[in-house]
Formats: C-alpha cells, sequence, structure tokens
C-alpha cells in the first residue's frame, strides 16, 4: 500500500437506487417494497416466474410506470430495449436510430452506432427489410447513441432464433463494454443471465428472493461444475425441476446447449 492509497475505499455512487419501492395495480401489489442498487458499470439480469414484477420495475425504472412508494433514484441519461423493437416502418433505419436526438449531426451519430452493430450498410433502408436480429440491432444502435448511464433490457432476444440470440449474447456484451452503462436485463433465460450478468436477481411476488453474484471469468461456456451449479441453484429458486427451465408463458421447456460465448 502506498501513501497515497486511502485506508478505506469511498463508496461507490450506486447508478439506480431502489429503497422500499411499491408499484400495485389496484389491490395487487407487484412491487411490494423493494429494496436494490446497481452500481455503475454493473450487469444484472433479473428473473422471475410470471408476475413477479419484472417488466413491471424495468418500467418504472425507465420511466414509463409510476411507483405508489418508496424512493427510486435513476440516472437522467437512460433507454429501454424491448422484445419488438418497436421501429417506425415509414422512417429509414438512421432515422430511427436518431428519434428523439436534437444535438449534432444526427446521421453521423446514427452511422457511427449502425457501425457499431454492424449495420452501417443499412443505414438507409427501411425497417420492412431488415431481419429480426437486424431489427433489434437497430434497437440496440438507437438506444447507445443517447450514451446512456442505465441500459433497461426487457427480454430483447426472446423472439430470436437460437444462433441469432448466441450472435446478439456477443454484441451485447462487446457494446456494454465499450459504452460502460449500468445494464439491467429482464429474462426468462437462466443460461442467458449466467452467460451475461455479474449478478442475478430472482423475484419472487414483487420482491428479491435472492442476488446471486457470478464470480465466472469470460469467456463464459456452459456445462462447466460451476455454470451448472449456479444454473441449479437458480432453478431451484424458481421453482423448476433442474433438467428443465420455464419459458414466459409458464410452461418448462429444455435448454438449448449452444455454442460457448466469447467475449
Amino acid at each position: 500500500m502506498n501513501a497515497h492509497t486511502p485506508l478505506h475505499p469511498l463508496p461507490v455512487t450506486p447508478a439506480v437506487r431502489l429503497q422500499r419501492v411499491v408499484r400495485q395495480f389496484g389491490d395487487n401489489r407487484v412491487i411490494d417494497g423493494l429494496d436494490l442498487d446497481i452500481a455503475p458499470g454493473e450487469f444484472v439480469a433479473l428473473l422471475g416466474a410470471s408476475g413477479s414484477g419484472k417488466t413491471t420495475l424495468l418500467r418504472s425504472l425507465a420511466g414509463l410506470d409510476s411507483i405508489e412508494g418508496g424512493r427510486l433514484i435513476v440516472p437522467e441519461a437512460r433507454s429501454a430495449v424491448f422484445q419488438e423493437p418497436r421501429l417506425m416502418p415509414w422512417k429509414r433505419v438512421w432515422k430511427n436510430v436518431t428519434l428523439g436526438v436534437r444535438d449534432g449531426d444526427a446521421r453521423s451519430r446514427a452511422t457511427k452506432a449502425l457501425t457499431e452493430v454492424g449495420l452501417a450498410h443499412r443505414l438507409n433502408a427501411f425497417p420492412t427489410t431488415l431481419s429480426g436480429g437486424e431489427a433489434q440491432r437497430v434497437a440496440l444502435a438507437r438506444s447507445l447513441v443517447r450514451e446512456p448511464k442505465l441500459l433497461l433490457l426487457d427480454e430483447p432476444f426472446a423472439a430470436l432464433d437460437a444462433l441469432t440470440r448466441i450472435r446478439m449474447h456477443q454484441l451485447i456484451i462487446d457494446l456494454w463494454r465499450a459504452h460502460g452503462p449500468a445494464v439491467l436485463l429482464v429474462t426468462h433465460d437462466v443460461e442467458e443471465a449466467i452467460l451475461l450478468a455479474d449478478r442475478i436477481i430472482v423475484l419472487k411476488e414483487g420482491r428479491i428472493a435472492d442476488a446471486i453474484p457470478i464470480g465466472l471469468e469470460r469467456p463464459r461456456e456452459k456445462g462447466t461444475p460451476t455454470f451448472n451449479a449456479i444454473r441449479r441453484r437458480l432453478l431451484e429458486l424458481l421453482g423448476v425441476d433442474s433438467g428443465r427451465q420455464p419459458s414466459e408463458d409458464g410452461q418448462e421447456v429444455r435448454p438449448f446447449r449452444g455454442l460457448a460465448l466469447a467475449t
């Protein structure tokens, strides 16, 4: 330790802080006194059965839903990507990317963002000509062009085929490393959460059932003893047999055993 090293490092101010947050619809309390901190640059995945409050929490963080109680602190610079890309079909790709952007040269900013996601050649295309994976990459470019401090991902890969999902996993890790936002990923895919996140939060009835740090080095590979142990623990918390994992509609499906995520 040198003379300039503090004996007690200063605490990091969280990018996101929830204190006793409540969200309810009528008599149904979906988020029930939730406490949660997300550090700057931390990648957090949120798991839970259908109705556990995952998407409600994300919408509250995005400013799309209000809360009835507690305190919620989020960065002003935040953006969200949903399962549906939500592109405007009558606008060219670059104009979709820069929706709401007022400062600077919008086209050059769109070009830079689309280059990052590998779609600079589709700058002038219309959304109807894009594949599902391309449309989601445009949605990612649109979210990152604003340089958010918090990136919210609500099942963004759920509608994609298995191989495209693997490519999108790699892309989101690359973009996260390049831009450094805090990330909250809502997913029902246990293996996806383990591959991507620094920490996994399991929600049950609007409360945190457990928070599991993922201490795996990247690149991560499915099937290792540590990976399997984390997977079993998460499935136990979700009330699912360890040989299966839940789909969003509550049914159980066999997990896809694909390629390792290279980062």
